[in-house]
Formats: C-alpha cells, sequence, structure tokens
C-alpha cells in the first residue's frame, strides 16, 4: 500500500482534493439553494434531492467542460505553438508532429513501446492522438452536459416567472448559457497563458513544471 500511494501519490491526492471539494460544493450549494427557496417562498428540499436538481448539475458540468476544453486546447497547441524559455513549450525548431523517430513509432518503437505505437497503420495514427482526442471528447459531453441540465435549470426560472420555457436549441443561444460558458473560458485561457510566460522567469525547485533553479530564462523545454 505504502508503494501503491508513493507511486500513485499525484493521483490520488488530486482524487481526493477532487471529492473534497465536490462534497463542499453540494453542501454549500444545498445552503445556497434553500436559502434562495425560503427568500421566494418555496419550500427547502434535503441534500440528496438537491444532488439530482439541474442547479447542481450545471454548476458542476460548466466547470468540469471548461478545464476539459483547456487540457484539449493546451495539448494540440503545444504541437505547433512554441513559447521561448518555457518548459511547457518544445524547442522553436521542433515545431510540428516531429519524425518517428523521436516519437518512436512504428519500425523506430522499442521492445517496451506500447503495441498500437508498434502496430503501424491506422492503429498507430489513432494512439498518436488519443490523448488529445480522448480531452476533446471529454470536453464536448460535458459542455452537452452543462447545455441539458442548463436548460432544465433555465425553464424552471422561466416557468416560475411565469414566462414560457425553451427548448434546447433555443436555449443554445441565450445570454444565460453563453455567460455561463465563457466565464469559464476566460478563465482557462488567462491561467494557461500565465503559466506559459511565468515559467520563462520563475521557479519552483523540484517541480517538472519548472526549469531548474540555476537556469538561464532563454532556456526551453527543460524541467527540474
Amino acid at each position: 500500500m505504502k508503494r501503491f500511494l508513493r507511486d500513485n501519490g499525484l493521483s490520488v491526492a488530486f482524487g481526493l482534493l477532487f471529492l473534497g471539494t465536490l462534497a463542499g460544493q453540494a453542501i454549500a450549494g444545498h445552503a445556497d439553494y434553500n436559502h434562495q427557496q425560503v427568500l421566494e417562498g418555496g419550500q427547502t428540499i434535503s441534500l440528496p434531492a438537491f444532488l439530482a436538481t439541474s442547479e447542481f448539475a450545471v454548476d458542476v458540468a460548466e466547470n468540469w467542460q471548461s478545464e476539459y476544453l483547456q487540457f484539449f486546447l493546451y495539448i494540440f497547441a503545444t504541437v505547433w505553438l512554441v513559447q521561448r524559455g518555457s518548459p511547457e513549450s518544445k524547442q522553436p525548431d521542433e515545431i510540428g508532429l516531429e519524425s518517428d523517430e523521436k516519437q518512436k513509432v512504428g519500425r523506430h518503437a522499442t521492445a517496451e513501446s506500447p503495441k498500437w505505437a508498434r502496430a503501424g497503420g491506422w492503429r498507430t495514427g489513432l494512439f498518436s492522438r488519443s490523448l488529445g482526442l480522448m480531452m476533446g471528447g471529454l470536453f464536448l459531453l460535458s459542455w452537452l452536459a452543462q447545455s441539458v441540465a442548463g436548460v432544465s435549470a433555465y425553464n424552471s426560472e422561466q416557468l416560475s416567472q411565469l414566462t414560457d420555457p425553451v427548448s434546447w436549441l433555443q436555449y443554445l443561444g441565450t445570454a444565460d448559457f453563453w455567460n455561463r460558458t465563457l466565464q469559464n473560458w476566460q478563465s482557462e485561457f488567462l491561467a494557461i497563458g500565465s503559466m506559459a510566460v511565468l515559467s520563462v522567469y520563475l521557479r519552483q525547485r523540484g517541480s517538472p513544471e519548472s526549469k531548474p533553479v540555476g537556469t538561464p530564462h532563454g532556456a526551453t523545454e527543460t524541467s527540474g
């Protein structure tokens, strides 16, 4: 168990942080929801009932989709775009998909390479893009979940105000949907850009996301 926790400490730690903050969001969201219900003369609900509401679902989904969009775009952007001096960037002369030899695919694969890296053809092509495709798929699924939960929450508010509900397609054109979406996207883009630039000039000793402390600012694609 100790070895497992050591070897998987990053995923275990963030998994626990995820569950803890999700639980905290549920508790705080439940309290806020019931507070609003009291102010509007409605009935309060239990925590399990709140977890099944569209209000909780849309708040969770809108955060998930922006996070997966961040990684999806960053994975593909760093194939073609560079930031000189950043450990998050490739060397400026290595823009693109890189050679089969450097990527260790096909006849350049080793005995320890994943099977699909050695297979060639469509399997190697698919495996070569599998991380970006998975992140893109998770983004689209969570964005779809946000829109479905969002239209339900939106229509619930519409009905409470004696206003006609809208269809799912109509909801996609509302300010509510795009406000929920864009307020998360802009924060993710700011965070990515800040990390790419700040890591050129600042250091965090021992982190692979940072260059070694004594490395020159102009050094690119190095980590500590």
